[in-house]
């Protein structure tokens, strides 16, 4: 890529460079679809053609739902599904401890309560049960009563643990995790992820699935008759949950999941759901929800259970009717939330420290490790190393001569068939993952094969810069940054991986009025003003210190170049841009 405005290293160590893009197709896309200039270059760059351009802007289900029977075995776990319906059977749950765990297994447990079943969930403790079903747990469940199991962002590859159910339960899964064999022997596995699966929706996560199966399920009830003296439910107003998760999940926001994010978002704002509506007040206020506050307002906390405390509050806090209980639960996750950050900044500095002499020591992949590091925040760190360093990272935390760890891999480097591979391999005693995201668990004294391992297959890695490079779309003076052009920007949301959100540069800008706020004061707020007499909010958050939080808060001196997002801030029915700051360069 060109390098932008001729800067080859930022205040943060990073090259600017134009996003390219096919300058005849967004002129042509504008013309043709009636778009402001802008809007039409940014679908370009993003590979949107004319035929896709009105989906991708205004995403509907009715547009873009797959037939959910494009997926191997989802007519089989509808059929067993409506079974358990007519005959109202006792269901349970297994849901995994995340987000996306949380939201799928909240989904399942309410479509098929309101359908009539007795219904219990699970969601095991990442510390004592591990990842997945355990044959403990579904003792436990089938002594319980349950005659069917729905495992949710699970048990793809549980065969061993599943067979503990044969002959006494039937068990459906519904998962997206990347698999590396046969399906388990189970009534239905269903996962887009399998190998054998041509449905083309690898893209979902755990949720997405679980809503198509709801549709499914609804469809094969439809077909039966059992909606001839009931009312048919109303799938829609679970899109909240496939919302959430997906962009939790960090998954392609293209295709129908384009349609989930922006359809769970009305949902959401109708604050319909009381857990969700109490977390909401709590972690972001009155304002309209988006994209962001799902991924660093909710989804965190409702994470923050299965990481550190009790691993399925997150999802009865989801299920939660009661508004007084529903606070109660969501004030618990917010403090749980607190305690999570206070772990994981205990981790964090000497595993960035580890990580940096990683790589002062040629290595392809960071893989750093501590004992009694705590395996409930070593996914969250390795996200950071990755971030910092733009190297796939892995963390982990060691106990009694065990390492449990998580791994987090930069695009282009699948990370998950390397760890598969490390299993297959005999490396390790559990693991697996996808392309972007891995665990693992191993002895403590196999770590530095595994590091070796992860080098060689990795090993692409060792070519990329330091710091990743920064894609701009464009340049503006002040005075251009208008919240109209905000405004054109957010038609393009929601955004996240395939459809990244545009970053612009602001030029001749200098700071006149900035200040730390926050309850952590690692947030700094600004007012830039340029060359041409144009003044503009900013705000960047995580700016502890260094050479980019030295120059916000050094008012007057200089004038820079800014990149950053152009949001629209909507307050008391007023809109302003604000400039999410990412980077900054100092001008001559």
């Amino acid at each position: 890529m060109q390098t932008a405005l001729g800067i080859e290293r930022s205040l943060t160590g990073r090259r600017w460079v134009w996003r390219g893009g096919d300058e005849r197709l967004g002129a042509m896309l504008a013309q043709r679809l009636s778009l402001p200039e802008l809007v039409g270059r940014l679908l370009a760059t993003r590979g949107i053609g004319v035929d896709a351009a009105a989906d991708f802007l205004a995403p509907t289900l009715r547009a873009l739902l797959p037939d959910p029977s494009t997926m191997l075995d989802m007519d089989a776990a509808a059929a067993r599904l409506a079974d358990a319906v007519q005959r109202e059977e006792h269901v349970a749950v297994f849901a995994d401890y995340d987000v996306d765990g949380a939201c799928s297994g909240a989904l399942m447990v309410e479509v098929l309560r309101g359908l009539g079943c007795s219904v219990t969930h699970h969601v095991p403790d990442r510390i004592t049960e591990g990842y997945g079903p355990n044959a403990p747990a579904l003792e436990r469940l089938m002594l319980g009563g349950a005659t069917l199991i729905v495992c949710v962002d699970c048990g793809i590859a549980a065969q061993d643990a599943l067979s503990v159910a044969e002959g006494r339960a039937d068990v459906v899964v519904l998962d997206h995790h990347k698999t590396e064999g046969p399906a388990p022997r189970i009534r239905a596995a269903v996962n887009p992820n399998r190998l054998d699966c041509t449905s083309g929706l690898r893209q979902l996560c755990a949720a997405g699935v679980a809503f198509l199966a709801a549709v499914a399920l609804q469809r094969e009830l439809r077909r039966r008759g059992f909606f001839a003296a009931r009312p048919e439910p109303d799938l829609k107003r679970l899109l909240d949950l496939v919302a959430l998760a997906t962009i939790c999940d960090v998954v392609p926001l293209s295709g129908v999941n384009r349609a989930f994010v922006q359809q769970g978002l009305r949902v959401l704002a109708g604050r319909g759901r009381a857990g969700l509506n109490a977390l909401l007040d709590i972690a972001a206020g009155r304002d309209a929800p988006t994209a962001h506050t799902l991924g660093y307002a909710l989804g965190p906390r409702i994470n923050a259970g299965g990481r550190i405390s009790i691993p399925d509050l997150g999802l009865r806090l989801l299920l939660e009717g009661d508004a007084v209980e529903a606070r109660a639960m969501a004030e618990r996750l917010d403090a749980v939330n607190r305690r999570r950050q206070e772990v994981e900044a205990g981790v964090l500095s000497a595993a960035m420290e580890a990580g940096q002499r990683q790589l002062d020591a040629g290595h392809a992949v960071l893989l750093v490790s501590d004992e009694g590091w705590h395996p409930g925040v070593v996914g969250i760190v390795a996200g950071r190393l990755r971030e910092r360093f733009n190297r796939p990272a892995c963390v982990a935390g060691v106990d009694g001569g065990t390492a449990k760890g998580s791994g987090r891999s930069v695009p282009g480097l699948d990370l998950g068939s390397a760890v598969i591979a490390a299993r297959q391999m005999g490396l390790l005693s559990a693991g697996g993952g996808h392309a972007m995201a891995a665990g693992f668990t191993l002895s403590a004294d196999s770590l530095p094969r595994l590091h070796a391992h992860l080098d060689e297959r990795l090993a692409a890695a060792r070519d990329l810069p330091g710091v990743a490079e920064l894609a701009l779309e464009g340049a503006l003076h002040l005075r251009g940054a208008t919240p109209e052009l905000a405004g054109q920007v957010e038609r393009l949301s929601p955004f996240g991986p395939a459809n990244e959100e545009p970053a612009f540069a602001i030029t001749r800008a200098r700071v006149v009025r900035s200040s730390r706020v926050g309850r952590e004061g690692t947030t700094i707020r600004a007012f830039l003003e340029g060359e041409d007499g144009g003044r503009l909010k900013a705000v960047c958050f995580r700016a502890k210190e260094g050479p980019l939080a030295e120059a916000l808060l050094a008012q007057g001196t200089g004038s820079l170049a800014v990149a950053g997002f152009l949001r629209v801030d909507r307050w008391n029915d007023q809109e302003t841009a604000c400039l999410h700051v990412l980077d900054a360069a100092r001008e001559a």
